[in-house]
């Protein structure tokens, strides 16, 4: 069997899910941004709470919250994953390029991952399981 022939195969079988995989994918990194969110505002689950007001830990802890939440259900999500896109890319070149541009060097991976996770959305859209989409949780 081809390499080719594989490629197909595998077409064949997984293009019917792909909506239900970027669904996955939307819903992970939504709670993911949801527990940074949290974080933030309340201490929960880790760490502390950032001062009612304080820029920008504060204000950023409001756009994860409200933007997770938000994508989560699929609601608003090419908006709130652009916002939430903005916010990681603000959060590597205030927190982590100061340090080195490199995130290798500047621990700033996880905002760079984030930053094109949530852009990827904006472009892909929900997926399925979404308000947007119109299409119900089961």
């Amino acid at each position: 069997m081809t390499f080719s022939a594989i490629d197909r195969a595998l077409d064949t079988r997984l293009s019917p899910l792909t909506s239900y995989a970027l669904a996955v994918f939307r819903i992970v990194f939504a709670l993911l941004l949801i527990c940074h969110g949290t974080t933030a505002l309340f201490g929960w689950p880790a760490g502390e709470a950032a001062q009612f007001g304080v820029w920008p830990y504060w204000y950023a802890g409001v756009i994860e919250l409200v933007c997770g939440v938000l994508m989560a259900v699929g609601a608003l999500t090419r908006p709130a994953a652009f916002l939430a896109s903005g916010t990681m890319a603000f959060a590597y070149f205030m927190g982590h390029a100061g340090i080195s541009f490199w995130p290798a060097v500047n621990q700033g991976e996880p905002a760079v991952m984030n930053c094109f996770a949530f852009l990827l959305l904006v472009f892909t859209g929900p997926g399925a399981l979404a308000i947007d989409t119109g299409r119900s949780i089961r």
